[in-house]
């Protein structure tokens, strides 16, 4: 029987068979160009024996780092046992006892009215299936999402999503869609920076209520508690209460999309427990499978109108993840990584402010639990209105190369790619911290010396 794991070989050879083999449209090894030889906890080795702490954890997939104890051990009884791998939506004691896992993890007013649909094995796929559920409930059509916004790259979820470079060639997206403004105190839209959230939430119902805005009734509202993709902008917790009693009292579906903030990466289980509010619909993915590809949507039994067949996908039935994902969860809930994670959160963004008054280039910190975000500026441009300076995307991408060759690998996003987006394992101790915290300083101090002027 052959090998799976090809002899060891360089990371320049791997690289090399990479790039003439795939797609144009690989982007990490653009960015982190290593092969991968193994990883632990924290930890990656590449195929030089180099290590690197793992600031990006599958873009916060790996909510207790790479092959953690409990995740090897419910795989192997998925194999002891002989339970099938693949089930379609068929049942099994594997798929309860997951669902019993995830809604004993939710609040217990959402969950006592929650059924849940098992989709595609990506978050893309599951926000597909939210646009579907809310459109047939309400029998309407129009979506609105936000500025900033991402929640996929599918024709439909890159629709709703707000990043504009990949939609220029991509031709008749999905029909009434609207975008609004998010609260991003930093940018804030309105030039009005801490207390701007109040005038986008007026702006928002007034919106909804002027029969000339141009918008029909829509079928749901989609938002991130805390956008990712969009740069690791927490919404403030007081305009995510006023949007919650907006679409509810306009009986319009909330959609939250928690792909990346779910499962304890803000500080909590769930990122909208933060404002003591509950959506009407949830969409998980990335971490819900402890590993392993998973997502779901889980809503209110009222919007349930779909008939048989209604959102469909070969491998939703994937047995081992739904074992991986229930047992995360269970050793997340048991060790309190959601509390770890809003302290070394809270530690790590401190220690980022500190960083910020010895260098040039930082503008902002922020962040909520293990999900940080680093803003990039040009200070020898001049500042808008309210303080803020001009992202420098090409710096961002200095500082994180710089942090690459030091053996810390972290992400680049948000406007302009000026965001260093930090997310790493919830199980993350303070000392690695500290540690990728000396290298970080390090990294943007040597990345200034040779950008900045």
């Amino acid at each position: 029987m052959s090998t799976l794991i090809k002899p060891l070989v360089s990371n320049e050879t791997l690289l090399s068979m990479q790039e003439i083999r795939e797609s144009n449209a690989r982007s990490y090894p653009r960015r982190l160009p290593l092969a991968i030889q193994k990883a632990k906890g924290v930890m990656i080795t590449d195929m030089d024996g180099k290590q690197y702490f793992d600031c990006l954890a599958g873009a916060g997939t790996l909510a207790l780092g790479h092959n953690h104890d409990v995740v090897h051990e419910a795989i192997q009884e998925i194999l002891n046992n002989l339970i099938p791998l693949h089930t379609l939506d068929l049942t099994t004691p594997v798929k309860e006892a997951f669902v019993d896992e995830v809604f004993a993890s939710l609040p217990e007013s959402f969950a006592g009215k929650a059924k849940i649909q098992f989709c595609g094995p990506t978050g893309g796929d599951a926000i597909e299936a939210a646009l579907k559920l809310v459109k047939t409930a309400t029998g309407n059509r129009s979506i609105l999402s936000f500025q900033g916004g991402y929640h996929g790259s599918t024709h439909g979820t890159l629709s709703i999503s707000g990043t504009t470079s990949p939609k220029k060639h991509i031709h008749a997206l999905l029909p009434d869609t609207h975008f609004l403004p998010y609260p991003y105190e930093y940018r804030c839209p309105f030039g009005l920076g801490k207390n701007g959230h109040e005038f986008i939430s007026t702006y928002i119902e007034n919106t909804l209520d002027d029969p000339e805005s141009g918008i029909v009734t829509p079928a749901g509202i989609i938002v991130e508690i805390v956008q990712g993709e969009g740069g690791s902008v927490p919404a403030p917790i007081e305009w995510l209460k006023q949007l919650r009693r907006i679409t509810k009292e306009r009986n319009i579906p909330l959609i939250i999309d928690e792909v990346q903030t779910g499962i304890g990466r803000t500080g909590k289980m769930f990122a909208f427990e933060h404002a003591g509010i509950e959506p009407d619909v949830l969409v998980l993915s990335k971490a819900i499978g402890g590993s392993l590809p998973l997502s779901v949507v889980i809503y209110d039994k009222k919007l349930d109108k779909w008939e048989s067949g209604a959102h469909i996908g070969t491998f939703r039935g994937n047995q081992l993840a739904m074992a991986t994902g229930r047992a995360t969860l269970q050793y997340i809930k048991e060790h309190h990584l959601p509390e770890h994670a809003h302290q070394l959160g809270y530690y790590m963004q401190t220690q980022l402010k500190k960083i910020q008054q010895q260098v040039k280039s930082i503008g902002d910190v922020r962040g909520r639990g293990l999900m940080i975000g680093v803003e990039i500026v040009d200070k020898t441009q001049a500042p808008n209105s309210i303080g803020s300076y001009p992202g420098d995307g090409e710096l961002a991408k200095a500082i994180q190369k710089e942090c690459f060759d030091r053996g810390v690998i972290l992400e680049v996003g948000g406007r302009h790619g000026a965001v260093i987006r930090l997310l790493p394992p919830l199980i993350m101790k303070k000392e690695q911290i500290d540690e990728v915290l000396v290298r970080f300083e390090d990294a943007i101090k040597a990345a200034e010396k040779k950008w900045v002027k």
